[in-house]
């Protein structure tokens, strides 16, 4: 039983973390929730006691053993997925050295395009907190952060005092891997950030003790849990209805800048992607929004 809860443990800190960091939707985590207890299922019963132990047969196995009982390829594929983002976690975390399933190939599933926030509703968003409030000033420095740079919720609870640089227009984000990358802010991400160093923060209880460059009211990091609180309650403010994350700034982020002619390979840098495939994902978007407006103006389309 000792082995299950260890197994059950990581499994809850990674489905908080994809609840957390990478948007998805209800059904999708719940699926992944199901396969990985699973997969864990499997893994008692071959007895492997932890993660740790899974090998790349191992994995065959698995896969052998959900054929026989008669699931689809879909249906594994999910699970393989499931578990792949599983290992990726768990590695990033420093939980364990090594992925099992890195020289494992699994069935593409059509990849759903990432959900973009247009450009308007960016404005009514980014508009919404209530400056007049130190908390206020706090949430639209953090906006106008996420949407400037595309860094991820880990990484912008991370950032340092001196991660910040406004007079020469950059911030470091220090991403997956520990690898850290260089951003430029823009003139609306420097001016929220301004306010709220020199008006908001030093009213917030205890921050001359801390270097983190967001606090809690109380004075302590904030956490990964309460910027995404902070998104929702402002998007909703904003009339912004709908699945609503800080992921989706990321990909809005993305998507706005090839929109307006950005290269690839920038893109790529900015958003800390080690390959440029993934990063590829934004440009089918693009190519939607202009299809889009070819229907909408092109007089035989």
């Amino acid at each position: 039983m000792s082995e299950a809860n260890s197994l059950d443990d990581l499994i809850e800190s990674f489905i908080n973390y994809i609840i957390v960091e990478c948007g998805l939707s209800r059904n999708t985590i719940l699926s992944y929730s199901h396969d990985l207890q699973l997969f864990t299922a499997f893994l008692i019963s071959k007895n492997i006691p932890d993660f740790e132990g899974v090998r790349p047969d191992t994995i065959t196995s698995f896969i052998i053993y959900e054929k026989k009982r008669g699931l689809s390829m879909n249906s594994i594929t999910r699970t393989i997925v499931a578990i792949r983002m599983l290992y990726k976690f768990l590695v990033s975390e420093g939980t364990l050295k090594t992925n099992p399933l890195a020289l494992i190939d699994s069935p593409k599933l059509w990849q759903r395009l990432p959900e973009v926030i247009p450009v308007h509703k960016i404005e009514d968003l980014l508009s919404s907190p209530n400056t007049k409030t130190k908390l206020g000033i706090r949430n639209k420095a953090i906006l106008e952060l996420m949407y400037a740079t595309g860094a991820r919720v880990s990484e912008v609870v991370a950032i340092q005092m001196d991660w910040i640089n406004l007079e020469y227009s950059y911030v470091k984000c220090r991403g997956k891997g520990s690898k850290e990358r260089i951003v430029p802010l823009g003139t609306k991400s420097i001016e929220a950030i301004q306010n709220y160093v020199k008006i908001a923060r030093p009213e917030i209880r205890n921050s001359q003790d801390s270097t983190y460059l967001f606090l809690s009211k109380s004075g302590k990091p904030l956490r990964r849990e309460n910027v995404w609180v902070i998104v929702k309650n402002c998007a909703l403010k904003a009339g912004i209805h709908g699945h609503i994350s800080p992921h989706k700034l990321r990909h809005s982020f993305a998507t706005h800048l090839l929109e307006n002619g950005a290269d690839l390979r920038s893109v790529q840098e900015m958003l800390g992607h080690i390959n440029v495939s993934t990063t590829q994902i934004y440009t089918h978007v693009s190519k939607q929004h202009l299809k889009a407006i070819h229907r909408q103006y092109h007089p035989r389309a």
